[in-house]
Order: structure tokens, then C-alpha cells, then sequence
């Protein structure tokens, strides 16, 4: 049998919390409750009179059990027998505790058992679920999976996962766990999971969207958005599905509800967050603590891609795309490749603010590090505490047109400096078994990429922040760039530059995208950020907007620029053909 081990944090990681580390986050009541009810009406039970197999594959302290015993009516809890595994035999006995209190007569096999192991040997036939668990599918799933990430499995553990499951791209825990429970799900059976919603917009995601459709009836999907259901910082997603009939029609309608907090008024009230998804589309619903959020409810739109992005479509947000693609000419991507910033994994060596306090003397190799605090509309801005004005040692060159590690002894005290480093540097074996030098940088980038313009923004905004750098800094980790594949092109960086900070790009990213973090932040990312529409060029509108980009940039701070900012904003709304909106976070 195949054994998966507890994920182990990988070298950088290792200061994770146990509770990180292995993805336990126990459910709240009532969203078990409200997973529960959701199974059950889209469950169709055999009529028979046998056993209803129920399990949950990650038990927890038992409380999505505990809910589903509780929905389910007298008559059809006799039938049922509970199947659970967990890697904590502490959780097990919990779970054993709270279920014989309350059902005392429901028939209970409890497994100190990894579920991806036994599912992976789900065929072989052998040792399965021991002599306890015979090997039979389950009529009813309750699931909340553990949510750990890639860079904590580590990436030997998730590159074993992605093999036996048939993804591609980074793997966090739960991907695995989604499919895994389509092999054990009885033909007519009924699931409802728990999960993030991070697998519905993001690339890594891409794989298992495109397994999720294959191999369920997807019944319905809420995203719960910034709800904070939950302690950690996970924004939580549920999924109800019922195993893939033969017959089942590729152009089935999937509804999708959504839910996100909003600085619109509210016109009703709800109790909770899951209450207040009983209303309307488009309802603005106030909570007990005072805060406000929108409800969306339409049907699974992925762009008629089974890796396409998930977001929740309805007329009044399809008609609104249909008008800014009929005023498109390309995307952000069509300039050129958008590119996250170095990753040193070594950020306390080679990142500083005080290199000059070195009793050594000043390293040479030092560069501008362009980061987050630097951020402002169109232009850059000085930061204004020391400690976020920082260089970066940058060991790499082009030579002979290929990147390179420098020759370190042609810059003794930049050796002398990582040399008294080296073993915080060699410790990354990755570096060195990817046949690099110990003292390298792990992604380094274009070393002569740097010097020309770009486009550079935060991972992680409350609103749009896109800035024109011409100085040659170096981009940090924590922030993306976009350069002209074409420096002939130039003009349609700053025609970016004009559409990237408007609002209209904020109500772009949230009917395409409505991947919002807590507090009403945005990821702009790649696989966003690359979407991002552009007007025709040659139009004069277009060449308005160019103009209007660097007077902004030239006149900044100002109190014209302001101005030039305002105007420019409704110009872009009407380039795309519409009217500006007011913009909510």
C-alpha cells in the first residue's frame, strides 16, 4: 500500500504550526449544519431497506457527522453506518465521544487511517479498510478536507500526490482530497464538501476544476468569500455533487451563489451568513455585527473552458462583459509576459536596509529593491520609514546571452559577506541540486530585463496600485511586473498603466474574477492581471488616455494630477463603453 506521509515542512517552512502543517481547521456549527441540509436535499437515498454508508474522510472532532445524523430524519439515521478516518487517534476518540452521547445506537467504524492512501489502493483490493471496513462505495460524504499548501507538503509530497491523482501545477492537500472522494462515492451517492475557494480562480486550480466537471453532478457551489466562518485565514467554498451519471448532458446549468462583504447600505437582514443567502440576487444583507454583504446567485460560468476560471454569471454580469469585449482590443497579456518578482528564500542575507552599517563595508552587487511600500498610482513614492528603503545583493549577470551567477571573487567583499552566510545559503539544497551556485538567488529573473520600463504592482490591494518604473530597480517577491515584449510598443504601457488604475478596472476584476480577500482586497496576479483589457490604441479615445497616463506621471504630486486623475478615470469607462459606477469594498 501506498503511504502518504504527514506533510513535513519544507526548509523554509519549518517554523509552520503544527496545526498549519497539517491542515486542521474544525468546522463551525453552523456551517456543518448548513452542509448538511444542503446534502440531503440533493441526495436521493436508496429505497431499500439496507445500510446508508456515511463517511467522512478527515474526521476532525466529528462535527460534520454529528450534523448529518442530525438532518437526517428518524426513519433513515436507523439505516445509517458511520465510516470515519483521521491520522489523530485524539481526534477519533473525540469524535467516538460526541456521536455515542448523542446516537448512542448508531453502528460506528473509526479508523486511525490516511484516506489518500487507502483511496490511491482503492483497485488493489488489498488491506483497504481492514476486516471493519469492507471495500464498498459510501452512499452519503461529508467532508471538510485539510487545507495545507504546497510550500508546506513540501514539494517531494506533492509532486507523489499530483502523480496518483493526475494533476499538473502546484498541489495543495485538499485538490487531492476532492478527487479522491469522486473513487469512493457510491453510483447515486451524495456529497458535500468543505474547501477554499482558492482552486476556483487560481492556475494551480486549473487540473482540478477540470476534474471536479468530469468526474461530479456538481448540484450547486456557494463561494463564502470573506465571511470569516472560519478562524483561519481561509476563504471557504462549498461544494454539493452527486457521483457523474453516463447520461448526464455536458450543457447542465450549475447553480453558484456568492457571498462578499460590501460598503453598500443594506435593504434586509439575516441572523448569519448562511441565512442570508436565502436571498435574492443582488440583495444587500446586514449581519448581527454590523457588517454588510452582497448575495449573488446565477449559474457556473468557466468560459467554455474545463480549466476556465469559476465565477458566478448572471444576465446583468454577462451583459456587462458582453459591452467591455465588444471595446476590446487585446488584454495586458498581449504586451508582454506579466512576471512575479524574485524569490531569494533567503530574504534576511540578501535584502537589507542597513548594508551600509556592515562592519565588513558596503557588499558590491547592491541594487534598488522596488517593493510593496514604494506603491502609488502611476508613480512611484519614496517610502518614508528607513527600514522599507532597501537594496538587494544580486549575484546574476548575462554573459554570452544566457544568465549567469557573477564570478564572486571578482567582488571580494560581496564574497567576504555571503561567504560569512554560507551556511543559511547552503542549507537550500534545492539551489545546489538544481546544479546553481550555493550563493545564488533562487529566482532571479531576467538580469537584463531590469533596466527597462515596466509596469510594476503589489500581489495583494485594496484597490488598483500600478506604477511606471524607469530607474531599473530590481522587483521584489511581493509584486508583479509587466514589460513590452516589443520596446516599439511602448505606448501601450502606459495606456495599460491609464486602465490599471481606474475603477472600471475594479469592477472588471470583480464580475470576470469576485476573488476578494478579507477586508475587500484584491489579488492582482497573473492569471488576473493578464486579462486585463486593453482599448484599440490607434483610437483617439485611446491616445486621450495615453496622454492623460504621463502628464499624470509628470506632474505627480500635484494637485493636478488629481485632477488629470479624475478626468481620466471617466474616460475610461467610456473607451469601454460605459458609464462609471459607483465601487464598493
Amino acid at each position: 500500500m501506498l503511504s502518504f506521509k504527514t506533510p513535513a515542512s519544507a526548509p523554509r517552512y519549518t517554523s509552520v504550526t503544527a496545526e498549519k502543517a497539517e491542515g486542521a481547521t474544525y468546522t463551525p456549527s453552523t456551517l456543518a449544519h448548513f452542509v448538511a441540509t444542503q446534502i440531503l436535499q440533493a441526495a436521493n437515498l436508496p429505497s431499500h431497506q439496507g445500510k446508508i454508508r456515511l463517511l467522512d474522510p478527515a474526521v476532525g472532532n466529528g462535527i460534520l457527522l454529528e450534523a448529518m445524523l442530525d438532518t437526517l430524519p428518524e426513519t433513515t439515521r436507523q439505516r445509517v453506518e458511520v465510516f470515519a478516518f483521521d491520522t489523530h487517534q485524539p481526534a477519533l476518540h473525540q469524535t467516538r465521544q460526541r456521536l455515542e452521547h448523542k446516537y448512542p445506537d448508531i453502528k460506528l467504524n473509526l479508523e486511525k487511517r490516511d484516506f489518500l492512501a487507502l483511496v490511491t489502493d482503492w483497485g488493489r483490493q488489498q488491506d483497504l479498510f481492514s476486516t471493519k471496513m469492507p471495500l464498498q462505495p459510501f452512499d452519503l460524504i461529508i467532508a471538510n478536507p485539510p487545507y495545507v499548501r504546497t510550500q508546506i507538503i513540501g514539494a517531494d509530497q506533492a509532486q507523489l500526490l499530483a502523480n496518483q491523482f493526475g494533476l499538473t501545477g502546484r498541489v495543495d492537500l485538499y485538490y487531492p482530497f476532492l478527487l479522491g472522494i469522486s473513487r469512493v462515492l457510491a453510483p447515486q451517492g451524495t456529497a458535500g464538501i468543505i474547501t477554499s475557494n482558492r482552486f476556483m480562480t487560481t492556475k494551480s486550480g486549473q487540473s482540478v476544476r477540470q476534474a471536479l466537471l468530469s468526474c461530479f453532478d456538481i448540484t450547486h457551489v456557494w463561494d463564502l468569500g470573506d465571511t470569516k466562518l472560519f478562524d483561519a485565514a481561509v476563504l471557504p467554498a462549498v461544494l454539493v455533487v452527486n457521483t457523474m451519471q453516463q447520461s448526464a448532458s455536458d450543457n447542465k446549468s450549475i447553480p453558484f451563489s456568492s457571498i462578499y462583504a460590501t460598503t453598500e447600505p443594506a435593504s434586509t437582514y439575516a441572523e448569519d451568513a448562511l441565512s442570508a443567502l436565502a436571498n435574492p440576487n443582488n440583495s444587500i444583507v446586514s449581519l448581527p455585527n454590523g457588517g454588510c454583504f452582497h448575495i449573488k446567485h446565477g449559474t457556473l460560468d468557466n468560459g467554455d473552458s474545463p480549466e476556465g476560471v469559476w465565477r458566478v454569471a448572471s444576465q446583468s454580469t454577462d451583459a456587462w462583459l458582453d459591452t467591455v469585449t465588444s471595446h476590446t482590443w487585446g488584454t495586458f497579456g498581449d504586451i508582454g509576459k506579466i512576471r512575479v518578482g524574485v524569490k531569494t528564500t533567503a530574504d534576511k542575507v540578501f535584502i537589507r536596509h542597513d548594508w551600509a552599517q556592515l562592519p565588513s563595508g558596503v557588499p558590491e552587487l547592491l541594487c534598488p529593491l522596488i517593493t510593496r511600500h514604494w506603491g502609488q498610482p502611476f508613480k512611484s513614492v519614496k517610502p518614508v520609514k528607513a527600514n522599507h528603503i532597501k537594496q538587494i545583493l544580486y549575484p546574476h549577470e548575462i554573459r554570452q546571452g544566457k544568465r549567469q551567477a557573477v564570478d564572486i571573487k571578482k567582488y571580494p567583499k560581496a564574497q567576504q559577506y555571503l561567504e560569512a552566510n554560507k551556511a543559511v545559503l547552503s542549507a537550500r539544497t534545492y539551489v545546489i541540486e538544481a546544479g546553481r551556485q550555493w550563493y545564488e538567488i533562487w529566482v532571479p529573473q531576467d538580469p537584463a530585463a531590469w533596466s527597462a520600463p515596466k509596469l510594476v504592482f503589489p500581489d495583494i490591494a485594496e484597490k488598483p496600485t500600478f506604477w511606471l518604473d524607469t530607474d531599473g530597480g530590481i522587483v521584489s517577491g511581493e509584486c508583479y511586473w509587466l514589460q513590452c515584449k516589443n520596446p516599439a510598443d511602448a505606448d501601450l504601457l502606459w495606456l495599460a498603466l491609464a486602465v490599471a488604475n481606474s475603477t472600471f478596472i475594479e469592477s472588471f476584476y470583480d464580475h470576470r474574477f469576485n476573488n476578494k480577500l478579507y477586508a475587500g482586497r484584491r489579488r492582482f496576479i497573473t492569471q488576473y492581471v493578464e486579462k486585463f483589457p486593453l482599448p484599440n490604441p490607434d483610437k483617439a479615445e485611446s491616445k486621450m488616455l495615453i496622454q492623460l497616463a504621463k502628464d499624470i506621471y509628470a506632474t505627480l504630486p500635484s494637485s493636478k494630477a488629481e485632477k488629470l486623475m479624475v478626468e481620466l478615470d471617466a474616460k475610461v469607462w467610456e473607451v469601454f463603453g460605459l458609464v462609471p459606477e459607483k465601487i464598493t469594498r
